[in-house]
């Protein structure tokens, strides 16, 4: 099993998958788990894999043989850790509070030492060591500079951490600051299991940066802003550990925008074969599909897919990107799309619709079979 955060695991291979669901709010009871076929795109239905209190997002360890959310576990808000078994069974083994309030977001290091949270309403980045058995060490926190860029009334007074994502040759952490409008960048000490504060990325004035992925190469870095709908694009310098802004295009169009009530930027995917990009927008209820010039990171939006469900929150992309699941968090459903390996584009798959309440991470992972 390859690492990963409700995103995309790095193995291709056609194989029977367990997918993960992490939730939040009423009637959730917890982690809900769910078989997947890569062949056929068959989705089947979700059960309870882990009875436990607002597990939002969800991480591998680097061996894939542990899962961690960010929960209400033991001694509060935190992290929990589960050994996982035959059939995605899910084992609670380890719980560590974070000290500073509820984790939206959770990423394991490549080298599975640490893992760190990103505390939305705290303002902070916690980072948690991790033994040679994955159990959960206590956090050392990391606070974000006050205030925030103050641009959107209501949303950017204070710093608002919002994911975790470390560099492709795991030197660096960057946490997008929805509050500070730009990406936090720690130097990693993998061996020290600790992370030190090293720069910073501005965003557009307003944009309030909220999850981003590194290209299939390593070579630019894309930024979903929630609160403008558009991704930033970055050439991302890997010896220096610093990003220039080079493109901000919108996952919307303002006419598109002026039809909802609301509108935000949620996720985004870069798809395994480097060519394509995947953003999520709630109120539109969509799935924003760019195509992606390798070599400059120049984005075309090609499609605006509608998700079958309400407030996509989170989607995920298969392992091998040949299909795409969009969660809806209000609707309370998840919806299996094709993905065109040409154009990028997706298909719904008719009736291929379960149900798990409030999801808010879709998550997959290869475990072991009966």
């Amino acid at each position: 099993m390859a690492a990963a955060a409700c995103g995309v695991a790095a193995t291709v291979q056609a194989e029977p998958l367990t997918v993960y669901f992490g939730t939040g709010g009423a009637p959730a009871k917890g982690i809900y788990r769910a078989s997947f076929d890569t062949q056929t795109g068959k989705l089947g239905p979700a059960d309870l894999a882990a009875e436990i209190g607002g597990p939002g997002f969800l991480a591998l360890h680097s061996d894939g043989s542990m899962l961690y959310a960010v929960a209400d576990g033991e001694g509060g808000q935190g992290v929990t850790g589960y050994r996982i078994g035959r059939d995605g069974a899910l084992t609670p083994f380890t719980a560590s509070p974070t000290g500073d309030g509820q984790a939206c977001h959770v990423e394991v290091h490549p080298s599975g030492r640490f893992l760190l949270t990103a505390q939305y309403g705290g303002g902070s980045v916690a980072l948690f060591p991790l033994d040679g058995e994955g159990r959960i060490g206590a956090a050392v926190l990391h606070e974000h500079p006050a205030p925030g860029s103050g641009v959107v009334a209501g949303r950017q007074k204070a710093p608002h951490p919002h994911c975790c994502r470390f560099s492709p040759d795991g030197r660096f952490a960057l946490v997008p600051d929805l509050g500070l409008d730009g990406i936090v960048i720690y130097r990693v000490d993998a061996a020290a299991q600790a992370v030190v504060r090293h720069g910073f990325a501005k965003a557009p004035p307003g944009a309030g940066p909220r999850h981003m992925r590194f290209s299939t190469d390593g070579r630019f870095i894309y930024l979903l802003n929630e609160l403008s709908l558009a991704v930033s694009a970055y050439a991302w310098d890997t010896a220096a550990g610093t990003a220039r802004l080079l493109a901000t295009t919108p996952t919307l169009s303002e006419a598109v925008k002026a039809g909802e009530a609301h509108n935000s930027g949620a996720e985004i995917l870069t798809h395994p074969g480097g060519r394509f990009l995947y953003t999520s927008n709630r109120g539109h209820d969509s799935v924003t599909v760019f195509r992606a010039e390798p070599a400059t990171a120049a984005l075309e939006v090609v499609q605006v897919q509608p998700v079958r469900g309400a407030f996509p929150r989170n989607i995920n992309l298969s392992p091998d990107g040949g299909w795409l699941l969009a969660a809806g968090a209000d609707s309370g459903t998840v919806a299996v799309h094709k993905v065109d390996p040409e154009t990028g584009q997706l298909t719904y798959q008719t009736r291929n619709v379960i149900q798990v309440p409030a999801p808010i991470c879709v998550l997959f992972a290869r475990v072991p079979q009966k």
